[in-house]
């Protein structure tokens, strides 16, 4: 895994990545290792500083959890910016872009 990529595995880190959202835009990556899809998406990822990836076969739980705090379902690959302890940007298969993550992060800072 990249330098980059921050990993997401617990509950903790997800609380604090929340709290974190209060001070600046926070990125979330749900990746599955087994879609062609998302490796594709991983690749656009790699390209940006500060991902916090989290695993869907290994934390089904906490995608779920996820999803159920930001009210977007759970789809992978998938990219959610958090911001004051909500979701105000997300883009899912295809559409994940590093280009539309940095316009995200840009227009909520």
């Amino acid at each position: 895994m990249p330098n980059n990529f921050l990993k997401l595995s617990d509950k903790e880190t997800l609380s604090k990545l929340l709290t974190d959202s209060n001070l600046h835009p926070v990125i979330v990556f749900k990746h599955s290792n087994s879609c062609g899809i998302s490796a594709r998406a991983y690749r656009e990822m790699e390209q940006l500083d500060g991902v916090n990836i989290l695993d869907v076969q290994q934390s089904r739980d906490l995608s779920a959890e996820l999803a159920n705090i930001t009210g977007i379902e759970h789809e992978s690959p998938q990219v959610i910016v958090l911001k004051d302890g909500k979701a105000v940007w997300n883009a899912s298969h295809y559409d994940v872009k590093a280009g539309a993550v940095t316009a995200a992060l840009q227009a909520n800072t």
